[in-house]
């Protein structure tokens, strides 16, 4: 583990991680919302975007496993940084895109560089804050999500609205330049896993993945990415078809259920190390999915109702990734945990664009324009979630207290 900062470096550190996420966030999530835009303009199937969707994170997916490599082999700050400007390059070229491919080619270039981005944020997190304070350094990293939602992705959509598709994603390089220049000076050289003895890159993968805690932890992962991808990717597209919603109504989903999680992240972090991670995780993945099950049902009753079950959905599924990712990290080797980080990035990505790009096959439209079979999404989305529930107790955790230490270890003796 990297020597302690001071609270107040720490808190810095978190902030700009948050800042980081936020642009790779709303870079990732403002193309969902903008789906009904590129369906006209291009002129292409929702199987189409759905794979636009996908390229993104099938490429960072692909990155993850580059990253692997070499992640372990240089200071965490320099290479976050080196990624995050190349993410900030790739973005304005997706803003500079003419046609369908040429954005698609931009959208995988852009997923190859910020991909990496989160897994080596969070591994971060994990070689600087201890095991009973990284729910709470989560929960305000993953404010970034509640921000990207409450304030990005609806500011994204007018600038959209009334600049043109291209807008956003020049407003999202922008941003990514200014908080490079202020990672730049704010973070600390974060080099001590530099100390650690090191075998070959591929030796490291090759440890990683005899392991079967992280096999679990990569299985956990997958799971829980691909609960909430089946249905997320096409709610604009269900609801403008379905629910009637205009282009100006789309961003009250993402302000409300925003607002909601700006508000219970903090709190979701604060509680999962008073209670256990293990057990936030299973709540809050819990009250997610009625939520999920009830979205596709809930197009003939109108704009409120709607907005209640997608803001209940976005609490639940940013209440379950706040322990599940701090459980995640914490089951991966401490020697080991830049390599392991950067494979469950790919996990995580795959999971993503899997879920997304199958979504894309299953959904299709009738000859009034509805969205047809929705609700086999949302089934498939309830059943990932019931699974991870199940695997979350199997985790090891490592720097876990006692008790919990005791508990992992008996639920690795079960499986």
């Amino acid at each position: 583990m990297t020597s302690p900062l001071s609270p107040k470096r720490e808190l810095w550190l978190l902030i700009t991680l948050a800042g980081i996420q936020f642009t790779h966030i709303v870079d990732f999530m403002v193309m969902m919302p903008l789906g009904p835009q590129f369906t006209k303009l291009f002129n292409i199937t929702d199987a189409q975007f759905g794979l636009l969707v996908s390229a993104y994170t099938f490429s960072a997916g692909a990155s993850g496993l580059l990253a692997s490599l070499y992640v372990d082999r240089f200071s965490r700050k320099k290479l976050l940084l080196s990624l995050y400007v190349l993410f900030g390059l790739a973005t304005l070229a997706c803003g500079l895109a003419p046609t369908y491919d040429t954005l698609m080619l931009a959208r995988v270039a852009a997923g190859a560089f910020g991909g990496v981005l989160m897994a080596l944020s969070q591994t971060i997190i994990a070689d600087v804050i201890p095991f009973d304070k990284r729910g709470r350094a989560m929960g305000i990293v993953m404010t970034s999500f509640s921000a990207a939602t409450v304030a990005g992705v609806p500011g994204s959509l007018f600038l959209a609205a009334h600049y043109g598709w291209h807008a956003p994603f020049f407003a999202i390089a922008f941003v990514c330049a200014a908080l490079a220049l202020g990672a730049w000076v704010t973070l600390p050289s974060l080099a001590g896993h530099l100390q650690n003895e090191r075998q070959s890159p591929l030796a490291n993968i090759v440890t990683v993945l005899k392991d079967r805690n992280h096999l679990k932890a990569f299985a956990f992962t997958a799971l829980l990415m691909g609960a909430g991808f089946t249905l997320f990717s096409y709610i604009t597209i269900y609801l403008t078809a379905n629910a009637g919603f205009s282009v100006q109504q789309v961003p009250f989903v993402y302000l409300c259920g925003g607002a909601a999680t700006l508000v219970t992240a903090r709190w979701v972090g604060r509680m999962s190390d008073l209670v256990g991670k293990a057990k936030m995780f299973s709540i809050m993945a819990v009250l997610t999915v009625p939520t999920l099950l009830l979205l596709p049902q809930s197009a003939p009753f109108g704009l409120y109702t709607v907005l209640v079950v997608t803001t209940l959905m976005f609490v639940g599924m940013n209440g379950r990734n706040i322990p599940g990712m701090a459980l995640v990290t914490s089951a991966a080797n401490p020697k080991l945990r830049g390599t392991f980080m950067a494979l469950n990035s790919s996990v995580q990505s795959a999971a993503m664009g899997v879920a997304a790009y199958v979504g894309g096959l299953i959904i299709s439209r009738d000859a009034q324009g509805l969205v047809q079979h929705f609700w086999v999404n949302a089934l498939l989305g309830t059943l990932a979630s019931v699974l991870s529930i199940l695997l979350v107790g199997r985790l090891k955790l490592y720097g876990a207290a006692p008790q919990s230490a005791a508990t992992a270890a008996v639920a690795a003796k079960v499986s």
